[in-house]
């Protein structure tokens, strides 16, 4: 299709959209009724399109010379799409469009009968998605080919009579049933579980969930919280929970100042405290930590006593005006003012934290450009190879990274920030 025939399609659709527009704002309660059947039928059609254009474009590889691996990240950019409705489509294309073989010869669709229903409108993004969810598990993995391929028509034929979520439930218990004889019985001890996951909340602080099947690894931990852990005094009404929590905290705090710890992200850790100017100047009320959040005042006047706490003085714009150093050289302090600055991966939509970042010189340094806060962006490591391997440039302005895309993701260029919500943040009242 040329780009004239694209301009005339768009142009029809946006005529009939517009009569489309007009019937739900003036037309009877039947008429408005049935724009939401209608609404939903073209919105099934354009799904069709989109994933037949994911299809070839990845099989013609044209994310891949444009620098990317996944279709996935190149249709996030492109489109603005959460990672989640990226996956959907690339696993829609993966399923239900024809494919080609080694070859050359053209091959079915992985799901044939849900392609067709798909094609027909029958089944939305959601119900493929979920078909070849169930279709992927392990209880379906055993199953012969032509049980499998038997399970795949029964599901797609039950895409008109259950939501996605029925669809799977209904999808998970038919799979059960037909794996009659079930996983093979397995002698081997249970798989040993030893994993520990933080969780930030978004007010700050965190949750700390863990599990250690190994008893010489609990014991460990265990016996280095409970030498912390036990009552000061008599008088020491803390709760066992509350001194747990505070001695893991001292421990940690310890290994951080004197053990061998290895470095993150290219620097030794030590707590940062972000404070504003304005909060300086109150005699520091508020603060912000590298993955705790916000900090109460009496927890950073706390903080502020301890040498191994580097901190990071911001102006209202969010721009880092002075860097302590907890006898650190001067790059690792440079280092630290542009993680006080980006927050973690600046590239707009990525939250990764600054122990997993690197920072990236705008202006190469081969090229003459300088280490210095104003030619270094914070960036992890996946957007860190995406701006070396694409057209993606970085730029700061007004003391802050932007990310400008290329061409063929924005045709105007226009410049793209990571939303900073510490930048939102007003004082609730005057300052004194």
């Amino acid at each position: 299709m040329s780009e004239s025939s694209l301009a005339t399609a768009q142009c029809l659709f946006t005529q009939a959209l517009d009569a489309v527009r007009g019937v739900a704002e003036a037309g009877s309660a039947g008429e408005r009724l049935s724009v939401l059947t209608l609404c939903e039928g073209m919105a099934r059609q354009l799904d069709q399109v989109t994933v037949a254009a994911v299809a070839t474009l990845d099989r013609d590889g044209v994310f891949a010379e444009r620098g990317y691996r996944s279709p996935v990240q190149a249709l996030s950019d492109l489109l603005g799409w959460e990672g989640r409705e990226a996956r959907r489509r690339v696993t829609a294309a993966e399923q239900v469009t024809p494919r080609t073989g080694l070859d050359g010869a053209p091959l079915p669709a992985r799901l044939p009968a849900t392609a067709q229903v798909f094609a027909t409108g029958r089944a939305s993004l959601r119900h493929v998605e979920v078909i070849a969810r169930v279709l992927a598990t392990k209880t379906a993995e055993r199953l012969s080919p032509e049980q499998w391929a038997g399970a795949e028509e029964q599901l797609a034929a039950r895409v008109a009579d259950y939501t996605p979520r029925e669809l799977h439930e209904w999808g998970t218990a038919l799979v059960e049933l037909l794996d009659q004889d079930g996983e093979q019985p397995d002698d081997r001890p249970p798989a040993q579980i030893d994993e520990l996951l933080l969780t930030r909340l978004p007010g700050g602080g965190g949750k700390i969930n863990g599990r250690f099947d190994d008893a010489a690894m609990f014991d460990a931990i265990a016996t280095a919280i409970d030498a912390h852990a036990r009552p000061l005094t008599a008088a020491d009404d803390r709760s066992m929970g509350q001194r747990q929590a505070e001695a893991l905290a001292d421990v940690c705090g310890y290994v951080l100042d004197h053990g061998d710890v290895p470095e993150c992200g290219g620097h030794r850790p030590h707590l940062t405290v972000l404070i504003r100017l304005d909060d300086l100047e109150n005699r520091a009320r508020a603060a912000c930590l590298d993955f705790g959040g916000p900090v109460a005042p009496q927890a950073l006047r706390m903080l502020c006593c301890d040498a191994a706490v580097v901190p990071v003085v911001m102006n209202g714009q969010g721009q880092p005006l002075d860097v302590g150093r907890a006898t650190r050289s001067i790059p690792d302090g440079l280092r630290r003012a542009v993680a006080a600055r980006d927050g973690g991966c600046a590239h707009p939509g990525c939250g990764r934290p600054p122990s997993w970042c690197e920072v990236h010189h705008l202006k190469g340094w081969e090229h003459g450009g300088e280490t210095a806060l104003s030619n270094l962006a914070m960036v992890c490591r996946v957007h860190h190879r995406q701006i070396h391997s694409t057209d993606w440039t970085v730029r700061i302005r007004d003391g802050l990274p932007e990310f400008i895309p290329p061409p063929w993701i924005d045709p105007e260029q226009r410049p793209r920030r990571r939303a900073l919500p510490r930048l939102m943040v007003r004082h609730a009242g005057p300052t004194r």
